[in-house]
């Protein structure tokens, strides 16, 4: 009977031994959920902690990133010197970077819109480590510090863009511009056709229905086959009324370029016969009544009407005079070309950027828009041409020609002529 008992203990002394094991697990898990709350609590309470918060503040206030970098693209009256004194470095190392840029020859001309990129290294005593300076959307020259003797060296970048060579054509229906614009020529295309036929051309009276245009010019296209900036006209053909303007772009010496006609004679002038483009000639030279003062006087300029807006070309190269209130002239600008001409343009809504006097201006140049300023009854350009003083007819002024290509400069340029011909015939094939 006692044998029977013992195996009876031995067997129930497993559950036992189970049930002990069950409930030293229960209270291990029991202590260590409750230590583990306790320390998830003490952590929120550390978070939460004022004290806590200010010092962890203080620590990281102050901690910036190493390499930073600052983009400036210039603007209207900057120039290198005040561009570089915008940075926030010390004096010697703002002479570095002035120094180094004005020693670069390519950079001798700060124009507007160029992109400027600079990097810092926060934690040197001379911040800026390299800085990059856009030429034009196809270029860029980089500026590499050399640590050794805290000098830069340069490296000219040309942009991954592809080059294509563009053939249009059309018969003008209403306007040149409309014409081209539809064809899906670019704006400035346009106005620089519009500016090599400026010389003996009046888009105006000389452009009628049905007359036609040729263009060949550069494109710049980037990875995705977007147009991200144009080139040179190579070449191009305005036909008015059956009679062909055939104009070819020609380097007739290093870096300098002309365009020429079929007989080799630049269609360059020192005057352009219209400054507009795509506007109506809509009061001449000389006497009329004037439409506000009510009497007859002498008209020293040319009208020629136009949207409020259109853009307006210095005539030639020269120099701004005056770029302000004329009084019944309205917004006005005044252009020295040489020491024989002076041209006059009044009654602008706005200059074009960076006209003022001083500045030296290209012929094409936009200097301002169309507007209603001063004594005017709507938008028109007011345009004089002053010869020696005294104020002339514009429109019948007879300007001295160009350059003529002549003995050998001739036969290379026959040369040039006829690989622009061939590329044409070819460009015109593929549109076939």
């Amino acid at each position: 009977m006692k044998i029977y008992k013992i195996k009876e203990y031995k067997e129930y002394s497993i559950f036992l031994w189970l049930a002990i094991i069950a409930i030293i697990g229960l209270v291990v898990t029991t202590i260590y959920s409750n230590s583990k709350n306790q320390q998830s609590d003490l952590i929120k309470s550390s978070i939460g902690n004022t004290y806590l918060k200010k010092t962890i503040e203080e620590l990281t206030k102050n901690l910036e990133p190493r390499y930073t970098s600052l983009t400036y693209i210039s603007q209207a009256g900057d120039t290198y010197e005040s561009i570089v004194n915008k940075l926030d470095v010390g004096k010697k190392e703002k002479k570095l970077l002035l120094d180094t840029i004005l020693n670069e020859n390519t950079l001798k001309i700060l124009r507007v819109n160029q992109k400027f990129k600079f990097k810092f290294d926060n934690l040197s005593n001379y911040k800026i480590i390299e800085f990059k300076i856009e030429t034009d959307k196809k270029n860029e020259i980089l500026f590499e510090k050399l640590v050794a003797n805290n000098s830069f060296v340069s490296k000219k970048i040309k942009k991954n863009f592809k080059k294509n060579i563009v053939y249009k054509e059309t018969i003008i229906t209403n306007s040149l511009y409309n014409s081209a614009v539809s064809l899906g020529i670019k704006p400035n295309i346009i106005i620089e056709f519009a500016r090599l036929y400026g010389f003996q051309v009046d888009f105006q009276r000389d452009v009628w229905k049905d007359d036609s245009f040729q263009i060949i010019y550069e494109e710049f296209v980037n990875e995705n086959d977007k147009v991200v900036d144009t080139g040179d006209i190579i070449f191009a053909n305005l036909n008015l009324q059956n009679t062909d303007l055939q104009l070819y772009k020609y380097e007739y010496e290093k870096n300098k370029v002309d365009y020429f006609d079929e007989t080799g004679k630049s269609i360059k002038k020192t005057l352009m016969k219209t400054p507009i483009n795509g506007a109506r000639l809509s009061s001449s030279y000389g006497k009329r009544k004037h439409p506000i003062l009510g009497y007859t006087k002498m008209h020293t300029g040319t009208d020629f009407a136009a949207p409020k807006g259109t853009p307006i070309m210095a005539s030639g190269d020269g120099k701004v005079t005056k770029a302000g209130w004329c009084g019944g002239g309205g917004n006005c600008v005044k252009i020295k070309h040489n020491s024989t001409y002076q041209t006059v343009y009044a009654h602008m809504s706005k200059f074009g950027r960076g006209i003022k006097r001083g500045v030296r201006v290209k012929q094409g140049q936009i200097i301002g828009y169309v507007g209603s300023t001063g004594m005017s009854t709507g938008p028109h350009l007011h345009y004089e041409v002053i010869e020696n003083g005294k104020k002339v007819n514009s429109q019948k002024l007879k300007l001295p020609s160009g350059k003529v290509l002549r003995g050998n400069d001739r036969k290379k340029f026959e040369v040039s002529k006829i690989k622009i011909d061939v590329l044409k015939s070819n460009l015109i094939t593929k549109l076939n």
